[in-house]
């Protein structure tokens, strides 16, 4: 549904654009973060962050799995009363590691906060920076492609992603729009590829 308003709002605002002279350009998101340094450290930090509270949690579920095996090994020499008991302990473990899953994994939980603290400084850069590119160009809109949003259509011309990095100060050694040019692996253009590289079929003997 979002996408679909999305596009409703993107045709709207291009009969706007043609109506009234308004002028438009977008960015690649994924493109701009995908080049800074300082948003690749974040990530890797939130991945090691991430990769311990695994291991914990692999720890806690190791602990129930061998309280769960005991019990049934030993189970029919134990008293109503003891079976009780350890099925409760099962249980305050399991309910200690769901709680600790929560904590560290759910939502507004600590990876949550742990991911707006590193990236919302860096999304705030990039704002700020399509907001002076905005200016400079006299622009009316700059949309973001990226993440959910679908462009059906995007002519490389009006995309100001690079334009964005620069402003940001990272250096692009190869813009993204820069088309990939194959070599031509035969060393004198003149001279007839060999039967090495023929395409011919009929023409090979046997």
């Amino acid at each position: 549904m979002k996408k679909y308003l999305f596009l409703v709002a993107i045709f709207t605002l291009t009969l706007m654009g043609n109506l009234f002279g308004q002028r438009f350009a977008y960015v690649d998101t994924e493109y701009i973060l995908d080049m800074m340094p300082d948003y690749r450290s974040a990530q890797k930090q939130l991945d090691a962050i991430s990769l311990d509270w695994e291991k914990d949690m692999n720890k806690k579920q190791d602990d129930i799995d061998k309280m769960y095996h005991e019990f049934e090994a030993e189970k029919i020499l134990l008293t109503e009363e003891l079976k009780k008991k350890k099925e409760a302990e099962i249980k305050a473990k399991e309910q200690e590691l769901k709680d600790y899953r929560n904590l560290k994994f759910g939502y507004e939980g600590d990876l949550f906060k742990k991911r707006a603290d590193l990236i919302k400084p860096i999304q705030d850069r990039i704002f700020d920076a399509v907001q002076k590119i905005a200016k400079t160009s006299a622009l009316d809109f700059i949309f973001a492609k990226g993440g959910e949003v679908i462009m059906l259509y995007s002519n490389s011309k009006y995309d100001k992603s690079d334009e964005v990095l620069k402003e940001l100060g990272i250096v692009i050694t190869k813009s993204k729009n820069t088309p990939t040019i194959i070599p031509n692996t035969n060393p004198n253009p003149n001279t007839p590829p060999t039967n090495g590289g023929n395409n011919n079929p009929t023409d090979k003997k046997f």
